[in-house]
């Protein structure tokens, strides 16, 4: 028959039997077998493993020594039962019931026994176990147990343990390693927030070439004491685990990234209708990156509005309009969205994004009639102005022209002091394919400073001493910026480039009386730089002619017509015929939002005041500026 286990061990600090399940190293009385009285009374000193901490500290099975620290668990977190157990059958096919959990007085009342605990790993002989129990609790030494437990509940409740000191020991510890836990997350949220690399050559504190996290720690240890105290252990060699490491700072950086993430998500899922914006970029290591940008409605804030986040970068392989497409269905399912809660999403105008049969935009319409495609205006109106610079051969020498200048004098630091000289306030820009604001500030530096810039090609050809760049700076002050044509072809492209100027308005006032307008602009300019507004008269190449064609069929223009119809009426009509090819979403926009106004420019200015779709995507183009400063081509070297 079972047996209870008495106080018979007197070695615990503060002499409490070792045994006792039911006292206050166990809080609780359990019935052993025979086997484990035996095994426990074999030990001597329980203290032989003072820091065994069983799997399950509740199940009385696993309680095979008994020491400080674990008593003091049992006695904090208090007895835990399992009410739906199996209980095994013993020989005589008894088993504990949960019923003897509960207490009946002569009085009817019914009292809860949170003493007792049940394993199912415990093979009992449960004869005449309620009449056991009865007898039990009315010991002397169940009550003495009993108020010892009770007692050192509230004293560890209040810290006035008898081994106070070492709980107090104990609970410093715990404190100091929380404070520079705390100083470890505001580095790196620090470094990350200012994009600073995190890690040297060397990864030591205290050691030259540590870089920024492990600096920045040593700088906080001069004024803070508790990383003062911190790197005192890492010198000395008390402590082996610093949590300065490069797995500890890795760790905490995804940490915040998921958290960051994952209150994006709920943002999102609070607001449930979503639009998504996509980008390509190929890294310094020439893998292609997609940026995801997901917007939505901010409801967590008054007035609510609209906000775009920056989600992940997706490495893709396949940048065909399918591989894209399960790239981005695979992402929506990771964050745990739905495809179907999609309204708008935003691409540029690439084939594999935009096309009406293959692209990105068909194959999740196929899926989700309701996720409304609408292209970049910023990127369809660089478009329409890059299709302009190269309609015809004299738009492209134009700019052709003003890349040269930029070129002749930036590729010497002589040369470019020679131009600082003669320029002090705008400067050359180079010319770029994607951006057409370079363009802008290109034409601007040489249609307001044409006779600073003459004047510094003019000297420069007159010391230069390399015939190459002498006969370049020559050919380009005489017969390109003294040249009428040139003057009236950089005053008609800033005309389109006005910030104020809507690019259709600016059409509309050169077919009617732009090149008029653009023609003495121009006149006042040469009249400046003593050039003759005059076109340069070319000689006509004429073909022989046979003996019955009619000579008079032949007209004749001016080299001011021939200019007007061949550069003007030419990227006039460019222009016209780019908007209506990729502004052509927008008529079907406005079909849908019954717009009155047919211009693109008013469809697209009543989109940014409903702020319903993504129609300028600059997140995405902000979040490959990161991606360049995140990898750089050391890091990408990296094995």
């Amino acid at each position: 028959m079972d047996k209870f286990i008495t106080s018979k061990k007197q070695n615990l600090a503060e002499n409490l039997s070792e045994g006792g399940h039911d006292n206050v190293q166990t809080c609780k009385v359990t019935i052993l077998d025979n086997e484990a009285q035996n095994n426990l009374e074999e030990s001597e000193n329980i203290n032989d493993q003072p820091n065994y901490i069983p799997t399950n500290i509740f199940d009385p099975s696993q309680w095979k020594t008994i020491n400080i620290r674990l008593r003091d668990l049992l006695v904090e977190n208090g007895p835990i039962r399992v009410d739906d157990l199996n209980f095994p059958i013993d020989k005589n096919s008894r088993h504990f019931s949960t019923t003897h959990y509960i207490r009946k007085l002569p009085n009817g009342e019914k009292h809860d026994r949170k003493w007792l605990v049940c394993s199912k790993d415990l093979d009992k002989d449960w004869k005449n176990i309620s009449s056991i129990l009865k007898n039990h609790e009315t010991t002397n030494e169940h009550i003495t147990n009993m108020n010892t437990w009770i007692d050192l509940e509230l004293r560890l409740l209040k810290n006035k343990t008898i081994d106070k000191n070492v709980q107090e020991q104990i609970q410093k510890e715990k404190d100091h390693w929380k404070k520079v836990l705390l100083r470890i997350i505001a580095v790196v949220k620090n470094l990350g927030k200012n994009n600073l690399a995190f890690r040297g050559k060397n990864e030591k504190i205290y050691q030259e070439n540590n870089i920024n996290f492990l600096s920045i720690i040593e700088m906080i240890a001069e004024f803070d004491p508790v990383m003062q105290e911190h790197g005192r252990r890492i010198q000395y060699g008390a402590i082996h685990s610093h949590y300065l490491g490069h797995n500890i700072q890795n760790e905490v950086i995804q940490l915040l990234a998921n958290e960051i993430k994952s209150k994006i998500i709920k943002k999102i899922k609070e607001a449930k209708y979503f639009s998504i914006i996509l980008d390509f970029t190929p890294d310094v290591s020439h893998q292609e990156q997609m940026t995801l940008i997901l917007r939505c409605v901010d409801i967590s804030i008054s007035p609510i509005k609209i906000d775009e986040h920056f989600v992940e970068f997706l490495k893709v392989d396949n940048t065909s309009g399918k591989g894209l497409f399960n790239e981005i269905i695979n992402a929506i399912k990771n964050l745990e969205l739905d495809i179907n809660d999609v309204r708008g999403q935003g691409y540029d105008n690439g084939s594999n994004m935009k096309g009406k049969k293959q692209g990105v935009q068909k194959r999740i319409l196929d899926i989700n009639p309701k996720a409304f495609y609408t292209p970049c205006g910023c990127h369809n109106l660089n478009l329409v102005l890059c299709d302009m610079a190269n309609s015809c051969p004299k738009a492209i020498s134009f700019f052709g022209v003003a890349q040269r200048i930029y070129t002749l004098f930036s590729s010497s630091t002589k040369r470019w002091k020679i131009l600082q000289d003669n320029v002090t306030s705008l400067t050359l820009k180079p010319l770029s394919q994607t951006r057409w604001e370079s363009q802008i500030e290109s034409v601007k530096a040489i249609k307001f400073q044409a006779l600073e810039i003459r004047d510094a090609l003019l000297q420069l050809a007159k010391t230069s001493e390399d015939p190459k760049t002498k006969s370049e700076a020559d050919c380009l002050a005489t017969y390109e910026i003294e040249s009428f044509e040139f003057l009236l072809a950089i005053t008609i492209c800033k005309n389109l480039q006005s910030k104020d100027m809507h690019i259709d308005v600016a059409i509309d006032q050169l077919k009617e009386d732009g090149f008029t307008s653009a023609m003495n602009s121009s006149k006042e300019i040469a009249t400046k730089m003593e050039i003759e507004p005059i076109f340069r008269e070319k000689r006509i190449i004429r073909r022989k002619k046979q003996f019955d064609e009619n000579i008079n069929d032949e007209t004749t223009q001016s080299a001011e017509e021939y200019f007007r119809i061949n550069y003007f009426l030419y990227i006039v009509d460019q222009a016209i015929s780019s908007i209506e090819n990729l502004f052509s979403k927008l008529i079907v926009l406005k079909e849908v939002l019954q717009i009155n106004e047919y211009s693109p420019i008013n469809v697209l200015n009543y989109i940014k005041s409903l702020e319903s779709f993504p129609n300028v995507f600059a997140s995405a183009e902000r979040s490959f500026s990161k991606l360049k400063l995140i990898k750089f081509y050391l890091r990408s070297t990296i094995s």
